[in-house]
């Protein structure tokens, strides 16, 4: 009996990190590996563990003649807590380093579960105003544009929130603050201000497709978690179609009322590179923050964000497509991001996920909607390529890591499904000596 009551806890433990590395944002890849690494390190070799979008699990059967214990947790809230993601990581290094027994990491990581966020919500309010406003400079905007731009995102977030406190579906947050943002463009252009009212709606997009998962989406698909992965990139897709059906109707409404904000959407393009820099560096910082990561990593994230969007504008200039600059500035985020990460103690999804904000395809995705509410179906092209870019951003972040990320043999080893590298979690598995 205190046997099976050894290997519940273990399991139990496995099953809880596991737990909280996927509903904030983490790989089934990664899940998979941290899972069997903490197992194997505890005395269980060879655990089978399954993860779906919604449910992990985890079993182990010590003989042939003897019954599997198996073990399950549904992961019904995900929310991206950047903070929880760290302290997981660091909790699972110290166990496996024997700095911590398994009593103690069950602790922790029941504490840092029960925790709430390290940051109050009026900061997290104000840093969504900052993120828009960068994203605004980073797209030329003039400082009135940048404090309507901070007042949209303020609000959009307020909104976002209390609809979330609804327990409505997350396409509904999602079309309504791309209504939101689309609004107070409308109300700007209805009095007359001398500002580009789209600016405002591009910043407003791209805060909305902020962290919605798409490196998971596709580091589940590029390593064999087809399953899950065709869960993450429905999620994706619903919450992006909440985003276009939001600031479509926005679109109808300043029609209907006889504003225009449908200007030319070639009229709104990149900045010159002292305004990219900056406005990438304040928009990677600004979402890293509202994500509550660690203060000692919003710095390098600041610092990556604008050199990849430097990156991505040289190579605009040069005439290189969307697709491909934007893949190419990505690749840099992952490969430079495995040693920032190191650096700063964080794991690399945060270090990634935060630097790519400032080039997702927010200037496409409203020029696809600007152009379709004038009946030119140009704008088909101009979605083609905001998909394009989202695609280039996953797989040439995961490609960076793939190159910077050596393949362990031993973690080669121990996970038989996986080919890639770790974006959080364990770079080698070490087993305890019994």
């Amino acid at each position: 009996m205190s046997e099976i009551l050894d290997r519940q806890r273990t399991l139990d433990l496995a099953l809880r990190v596991g737990e909280m590395l996927l509903s904030n944002g983490a790989g089934a890849a990664d899940v998979t590996a941290t899972m069997s690494s903490v197992a194997h390190h505890l005395g269980l070799r060879s655990t089978l563990v399954d993860v779906t979008f919604t449910t992990v699990t985890i079993s182990h059967q010590t003989a042939i003649d003897e019954p599997a214990l198996s073990m399950t947790r549904h992961v019904n809230q995900r929310e991206t807590d950047f903070a929880d993601l760290t302290a997981v990581d660091h909790v699972v290094a110290l166990l496996l380093a024997d700095e911590i027994d398994r009593e103690e990491a069950a602790s922790r990581i029941a504490q840092i579960s029960s925790s709430g966020h390290p940051r109050p919500r009026w900061a997290i309010t104000i840093g969504w105003g900052v993120s828009g406003a960068g994203v605004a400079l980073l797209l030329g905007g003039d400082w009135i544009v940048l404090l309507i731009a901070a007042i949209a995102g303020s609000a959009v977030e307020i909104l976002q929130r209390k609809i979330a406190r609804l327990r409505l579906p997350f396409f509904y947050s999602q079309a309504a603050g791309g209504l939101l943002g689309t609004l107070i463009a409308v109300a700007v252009a209805a009095v007359d201000v001398p500002v580009n009212p789209s600016i405002v709606v591009t910043a407003g997009i791209i805060m909305l497709l902020a962290g919605l998962g798409f490196i998971g989406a596709f580091q589940d698909a590029l390593t064999g978690f087809y399953i899950t992965a065709n869960a993450r990139i429905l999620e994706v897709v619903i919450a992006t179609v909440g985003i276009i059906v939001g600031v479509s109707a926005g679109l109808s409404i300043g029609s209907w009322m006889g504003v225009d904000v449908r200007i030319d959407p070639g009229a709104t393009g990149l900045s010159d590179l002292p305004a990219i820099i900056t406005g990438a560096a304040i928009t990677a910082a600004g979402f890293a923050f509202t994500a509550y990561s660690p203060a000692r990593a919003i710095a390098p994230i600041a610092t990556i964000g604008a050199g990849a969007s430097a990156v991505y504008a040289v190579l605009l200039q040069h005439e290189v497509g969307r697709a491909a600059a934007a893949g190419v500035a990505a690749t840099l985020i992952g490969l430079v991001s495995y040693a920032a990460a190191r650096w700063a103690r964080v794991p690399p999804l945060v270090i990634i996920v935060a630097g790519i904000v400032p080039l997702l395809p927010g200037l496409s995705i409203y020029k696809s909607l600007a152009l379709l509410a004038q009946d030119d179906y140009a704008g088909l092209l101009a979605m083609i390529t905001a998909v394009g870019v989202a695609i280039a951003l996953s797989s040439g972040a995961i490609l960076g890591e793939y190159i910077a990320q050596p393949l362990r043999r031993e973690a080669r080893r121990l996970e038989q499904r996986l080919a890639g590298p770790r974006l959080v979690g364990p770079f080698r598995a070490r087993s305890k000596r019994r």
